[in-house]
This record gives structure tokens, sequence and C-alpha cells, in this order.
């Protein structure tokens, strides 16, 4: 009897081991996505890796990659999933990337896929530029939409439009980096000295402007397409506008910080976020996905969004980026809303 006490006590006992051994590996996962996603993104990775629990951490795309450059001698993220692509070229280029080549990597379109073998960093999906325009609102205010970027520059839509910060927002400095491309460097800032006449204010969130359009706030928010469709489906009254000039777009990414302590752990779940799995799951919140053939169509997204993306040269955008938000901040930071 006391032998099969002993035996029982060691059984349970290995199960308490293995049950703690199992919630023992945690992952510090920066991320840029949207807040509301997270849970989602976590428990889809969970149903086939419960032993490997995310702890999020989860900013804004411009305060995740100075936090993750501030760390960089002392690195407190495992995992980076969903950062744009032009901060980890930034990072990619100060050697703070793990390369690593997920399995099933192959299987991306090559333009989601860091050029190097192994890549530093894999592509999840694509957002783009777009403008958010409150019908209702701006038929009281009298008017007319903007058909292109240069339009929203006339004096009509003074005080009627907000973009975000790109300082903090990822859309807000894909649209900068774009206009310096779609305009020159002289045009591009002059375009945005125009513009800064009309802008009631920058917000630290891509997706505000649409959402501040998409509950009357303002007329005219510039944000990317998808959240404007999104808040379409929702009953808003909002048209899509594409400009004529062309729309800048960046991509969600994924990379190993180098120097984790949890590389296996870390590269189980780099391996997760490219299977067919996961590009199903970021379909929900983006058009464009780096896994051909996923993506289905999105209600209300604008017709001719996709050829109206620029030919974005992403390392211009990375290489020139501590320059273009130094300029950008001196000339417009002052009509930045709060940070809270």
């Amino acid at each position: 009897m006391k032998h099969t006490a002993k035996r029982l006590a060691s059984f349970l006992a290995g199960v308490a081991f293995a049950t703690t051994a199992i919630a023992e590996t945690e992952l510090t996962v920066y991320t840029a996505v949207e807040a509301e996603d997270l849970a989602r993104y976590a428990e889809t990775f969970n149903q086939s890796h419960p032993d490997i629990k995310i702890n999020w951490v989860r900013d804004s795309t411009g305060i995740i990659t100075a936090k993750l450059l501030a760390e960089r001698d002392n690195p407190q993220a495992d995992v980076i999933w969903g950062l744009a692509a032009t901060s980890l070229l930034l990072l990619k280029s100060e050697g703070m990337l793990e390369p690593y080549a997920p399995a099933g990597v192959e299987s991306l379109d090559p333009k989601f896929v860091d050029g190097d073998n192994p890549p530093a960093w894999v592509g999840m999906d694509a957002w783009v530029a777009s403008v958010c325009y409150n019908t209702v609102e701006a038929e009281k205010l009298g008017l007319t939409p903007p058909t292109s970027w240069k339009d929203l520059t006339d004096p009509m839509y003074a005080g009627h439009v907000i973009m975000p910060n790109p300082n903090s927002s990822g859309t807000g400095f894909l649209d900068v980096s774009s206009w310096l491309q779609l305009f020159g460097e002289e045009g591009g800032w002059e375009y945005m000295d125009a513009l800064h006449e009309n802008i009631a204010r920058y917000t630290h969130s891509g997706s505000k402007p649409c959402k501040l359009a998409a509950s009357g706030e303002i007329p005219i928010g510039i944000s990317f397409a998808f959240r404007g469709a999104k808040s379409k489906a929702d009953g808003a009254p909002l048209d899509i506008i594409v400009p004529s000039e062309g729309v800048g777009w960046d991509m969600e990414a994924t990379a190993i910080v180098a120097g984790t302590a949890n590389l296996a752990a870390a590269q189980t779940l780099v391996d997760f976020t490219v299977t067919k799995e996961a590009n199903e799951m970021y379909n929900t919140g983006y058009a464009v996905v780096a896994y051909p053939g996923i993506a289905k169509p999105v209600e209300h997204f604008p017709e001719g969004l996709l050829d109206a993306m620029i030919d974005n040269d992403f390392e211009f955008a990375a290489n020139n980026r501590a320059a273009i938000l130094e300029e950008w901040q001196s000339r417009y930071d002052g009509k930045s809303e709060p940070k809270s």
C-alpha cells in the first residue's frame, strides 16, 4: 500500500512538473498590431502550441521601433510580430535581428521576404494609404471630395483634415516617405508645408484619423484603406478615396530579436507566422497578405487601390528614416496631439 501511495505521489509530482514545464516558456513579443487583434493572434497560435505563452508589448510603430533601438544593448523582446518592414530594415542594419528561415517560407510571395539567406525578417500583410471622407459631415460644411493628394491643400479643407504623426505611426511614416518619392525631396516638403496649413491635428495612431472621420468628428482622415472599409461596413457614411498620384504602403513583418534566451520557442512562433492558418487570420484585418491565394475580397475595399500602390523604395524609407522624422518634427510637430 505504501509503495502504491509513493508511486501515486511520484506520478502526481511528475504531472505537476510537466504542467509547470508546459507553461514555463514565455515569449515577450513586441508588436504594433491593432490591439483588438492580439487576443485572436495568441489564441490561434496557442491552439497548436499551448506550451508557449505570449506576453504582448503593444504600441504604435514609431514607439515600438524607438523602444527596440533604446534597448539595443539590453534586449527585452524575444520576437517582433507585426511591425513595419521599414522599421525591421532599420533594425537589421543595426545587427539587432536573428536571421532565420521559417519552415514554409518558400510558399510566401517573395516580395514579403527579406532578400538575405537566411532572411532577417518575413512579411505578414500589407496596409495601404487612403483617405476616409465623411460624406455627411463634408456636405454640412459645403466641401467637395478630393481626388488627389494635392487637392487636400485647397484652402476649403482648412481645419478639416487629420493625419497620423510619422514619428509614432507607421501609417504616418508611409505617407510622408511616399510623398517624398512621388513629388521629390523638395516637392515633397513643399507639399507637406501646404497640407500642414489644413491639418487640424496629427494623431499618434494610424487608424485614428479614419475612426474620427467615421464618427463624424472630422470630415477627412488620412489613414489606411482597410480601416475605412471596416468602418464603412459598420455603417459609417464614408467614401474611401484613392488619390490619383498613387498611394504609399508598407508591410507588417516578423523577426527574432538577436540574443533571445528563448530561441527555440521564438523559432516555433515565427514558423507559425508564415503558415496558411496565420495568413487566413491576418486576412480578417488586412486585404493583402503574404501567402498567395489566401486573401479574400474585402467588402467596401476601394477599387483600383492595389494598382495605385507605388513602387515603394523600402531601402530609401529605412535608410533616411531618422533624417525624415527629424525634419518633419521640426516643421509640423506643433499640431500633434498630446501623447497619452
